[in-house]
Protein backbone atom coordinates (compact mmCIF):
# COMPACT_ATOMS: atom_id res chain seq x y z
CA UNK A 1 0.00 0.00 0.00
CA UNK A 2 1.53 3.35 -0.76
CA UNK A 3 1.22 6.00 1.64
CA UNK A 4 2.65 8.92 0.14
CA UNK A 5 -0.47 8.06 -3.23
CA UNK A 6 -2.55 8.10 -0.64
CA UNK A 7 -2.37 11.74 0.97
CA UNK A 8 -4.60 14.18 -0.08
CA UNK A 9 -3.03 17.15 -1.55
CA UNK A 10 -4.17 20.59 -0.27
CA UNK A 11 -4.91 23.58 -2.46
CA UNK A 12 -3.71 26.67 -1.15
CA UNK A 13 -5.76 29.98 -1.89
CA UNK A 14 -5.18 31.77 -4.79
CA UNK A 15 -4.32 28.66 -7.17
CA UNK A 16 -6.30 26.60 -8.89
CA UNK A 17 -6.27 22.88 -10.55
CA UNK A 18 -7.59 22.12 -13.62
CA UNK A 19 -7.97 18.13 -14.72
CA UNK A 20 -9.22 17.28 -18.60
CA UNK A 21 -7.99 13.48 -18.87
CA UNK A 22 -4.94 13.03 -18.27
CA UNK A 23 -3.71 16.50 -18.14
CA UNK A 24 -3.21 18.37 -15.72
CA UNK A 25 -2.66 22.59 -15.26
CA UNK A 26 -1.71 24.34 -11.88
CA UNK A 27 -2.26 28.49 -12.20
CA UNK A 28 -1.06 30.16 -9.33
CA UNK A 29 0.70 33.44 -8.15
CA UNK A 30 4.22 32.31 -9.29
CA UNK A 31 2.85 30.91 -12.66
CA UNK A 32 1.51 27.99 -14.65
CA UNK A 33 2.65 24.40 -14.85
CA UNK A 34 1.11 21.69 -17.16
CA UNK A 35 1.79 17.80 -16.84
CA UNK A 36 0.74 14.70 -18.84
CA UNK A 37 0.01 12.14 -16.25
CA UNK A 38 -0.02 8.22 -16.71
CA UNK A 39 -3.68 7.66 -17.77
CA UNK A 40 -4.33 4.55 -16.17
CA UNK A 41 -4.19 6.56 -12.74
CA UNK A 42 -6.80 8.71 -11.98
CA UNK A 43 -6.69 12.28 -10.05
CA UNK A 44 -9.72 13.88 -8.84
CA UNK A 45 -10.48 17.16 -6.94
CA UNK A 46 -12.51 17.14 -3.87
CA UNK A 47 -13.34 20.07 -1.72
CA UNK A 48 -10.02 22.00 -2.07
CA UNK A 49 -8.10 18.83 -2.10
CA UNK A 50 -6.39 16.89 -5.24
CA UNK A 51 -6.60 12.92 -4.55
CA UNK A 52 -4.94 10.38 -6.45
CA UNK A 53 -6.14 6.88 -6.93
CA UNK A 54 -4.81 3.77 -8.84
CA UNK A 55 -6.98 0.91 -10.35
CA UNK A 56 -5.72 -2.10 -9.05
CA UNK A 57 -2.24 -3.61 -6.70
CA UNK A 58 -0.02 -4.43 -9.71
CA UNK A 59 3.59 -3.96 -9.28
CA UNK A 60 3.23 -0.45 -12.19
CA UNK A 61 -0.09 0.88 -10.66
CA UNK A 62 1.73 1.38 -7.17
CA UNK A 63 4.93 2.60 -8.19
CA UNK A 64 2.86 5.19 -10.29
CA UNK A 65 0.11 5.75 -7.78
CA UNK A 66 3.10 7.49 -5.05
CA UNK A 67 5.18 9.16 -8.00
CA UNK A 68 1.93 10.93 -9.55
CA UNK A 69 1.11 12.40 -6.19
CA UNK A 70 4.24 13.72 -5.73
CA UNK A 71 4.57 15.33 -9.04
CA UNK A 72 1.05 16.96 -8.54
CA UNK A 73 2.18 18.21 -5.13
CA UNK A 74 5.56 19.36 -6.43
CA UNK A 75 3.25 20.89 -9.16
CA UNK A 76 0.86 22.80 -6.84
CA UNK A 77 3.74 23.97 -4.35
CA UNK A 78 6.07 25.45 -6.88
CA UNK A 79 3.11 27.78 -8.78
CA UNK A 80 2.22 29.15 -5.14
CA UNK A 81 5.67 29.11 -3.25
CA UNK A 82 8.45 28.36 -6.19
CA UNK A 83 11.46 26.50 -5.35
CA UNK A 84 14.95 27.62 -4.78
CA UNK A 85 18.78 26.05 -4.76
CA UNK A 86 21.48 27.89 -2.97
CA UNK A 87 25.00 27.00 -4.40
CA UNK A 88 28.56 28.31 -3.05
CA UNK A 89 31.76 28.55 -4.71
CA UNK A 90 34.70 28.07 -2.48
CA UNK A 91 38.62 28.72 -3.79
CA UNK A 92 40.94 31.43 -4.28
CA UNK A 93 40.06 34.05 -7.35
CA UNK A 94 37.30 31.60 -8.08
CA UNK A 95 33.46 33.62 -8.42
CA UNK A 96 30.37 34.10 -10.08
CA UNK A 97 28.61 37.15 -11.90
CA UNK A 98 25.46 37.71 -13.81
CA UNK A 99 26.24 38.80 -17.32
CA UNK A 100 22.94 39.40 -19.33
CA UNK A 101 21.24 36.59 -18.25
CA UNK A 102 24.04 34.71 -18.55
CA UNK A 103 26.00 33.32 -15.17
CA UNK A 104 29.74 33.84 -16.01
CA UNK A 105 32.11 31.16 -13.85
CA UNK A 106 35.72 32.00 -13.31
CA UNK A 107 36.45 28.61 -11.14
CA UNK A 108 40.26 28.14 -12.05
CA UNK A 109 40.03 27.01 -16.17
CA UNK A 110 42.00 29.28 -18.25
CA UNK A 111 38.72 30.80 -19.66
CA UNK A 112 35.76 31.66 -17.84
CA UNK A 113 32.53 29.51 -18.33
CA UNK A 114 29.53 31.10 -19.40
CA UNK A 115 26.10 29.25 -18.19
CA UNK A 116 22.78 30.54 -20.05
CA UNK A 117 19.82 30.59 -18.19
CA UNK A 118 17.05 28.09 -18.84
CA UNK A 119 13.12 29.77 -19.62
CA UNK A 120 11.66 29.52 -16.46
CA UNK A 121 14.83 29.65 -14.28
CA UNK A 122 16.17 32.72 -12.44
CA UNK A 123 20.13 32.75 -11.38
CA UNK A 124 20.93 35.36 -8.86
CA UNK A 125 24.28 35.87 -7.84
CA UNK A 126 25.15 37.40 -4.20
CA UNK A 127 28.47 38.76 -3.62
CA UNK A 128 30.61 36.92 -5.92
CA UNK A 129 30.30 33.27 -4.16
CA UNK A 130 27.35 32.65 -3.49
CA UNK A 131 24.77 31.48 -6.39
CA UNK A 132 20.30 31.15 -6.31
CA UNK A 133 18.42 29.01 -8.56
CA UNK A 134 14.93 30.02 -7.94
CA UNK A 135 11.77 28.92 -10.17
CA UNK A 136 8.25 26.82 -9.92
CA UNK A 137 9.23 23.53 -11.66
CA UNK A 138 11.28 21.53 -9.40
CA UNK A 139 12.87 19.20 -11.44
CA UNK A 140 14.45 22.19 -13.80
CA UNK A 141 15.43 24.29 -10.68
CA UNK A 142 17.45 21.06 -9.68
CA UNK A 143 18.69 19.85 -12.97
CA UNK A 144 20.14 23.55 -13.37
CA UNK A 145 21.89 23.51 -9.79
CA UNK A 146 22.99 20.45 -11.03
CA UNK A 147 24.54 21.71 -14.40
CA UNK A 148 26.02 24.71 -12.17
CA UNK A 149 28.24 21.89 -10.14
CA UNK A 150 29.05 20.01 -12.45
CA UNK A 151 31.35 23.02 -13.87
CA UNK A 152 33.09 22.31 -11.14
CA UNK A 153 31.94 20.20 -8.20
CA UNK A 154 33.91 20.38 -5.26
CA UNK A 155 36.88 18.53 -4.23
CA UNK A 156 37.56 16.07 -1.64
CA UNK A 157 40.96 17.54 -0.54
CA UNK A 158 40.75 20.98 -0.60
CA UNK A 159 36.85 22.28 -0.56
CA UNK A 160 37.87 24.01 -3.62
CA UNK A 161 34.90 24.38 -6.50
CA UNK A 162 31.14 24.68 -6.36
CA UNK A 163 28.41 22.96 -4.21
CA UNK A 164 25.27 22.99 -2.42
CA UNK A 165 25.31 24.96 0.35
CA UNK A 166 23.26 22.50 2.64
CA UNK A 167 26.23 20.22 1.26
CA UNK A 168 28.45 18.97 3.72
CA UNK A 169 32.19 18.00 2.31
CA UNK A 170 34.38 14.88 4.33
CA UNK A 171 37.66 16.43 3.41
CA UNK A 172 40.13 13.52 3.17
CA UNK A 173 43.43 14.57 4.79
CA UNK A 174 45.82 13.21 1.96
CA UNK A 175 49.30 12.13 1.85
CA UNK A 176 50.75 11.60 5.27
CA UNK A 177 54.05 11.22 4.06
CA UNK A 178 56.78 8.54 4.43
CA UNK A 179 56.66 8.18 8.72
CA UNK A 180 58.16 4.49 8.91
CA UNK A 181 61.24 5.25 6.74
CA UNK A 182 64.47 6.82 7.59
Amino acid sequence: MSRIGLLPIAIPRGTEVKISGSEVVAKGSKGELHRRMYPAISVALKDGFLVVTRPSDSKVHRSLHGLTRSLLANMVRGVSEGFERALEINGVGYRAQKSGDKLVLQVGYANSVEFPSPPGISIAVEGTNRIRVTGIDKELVGQTAAKIRAVRPADSYKGKGIKYSDEVLHLKPGKSGKIGKK
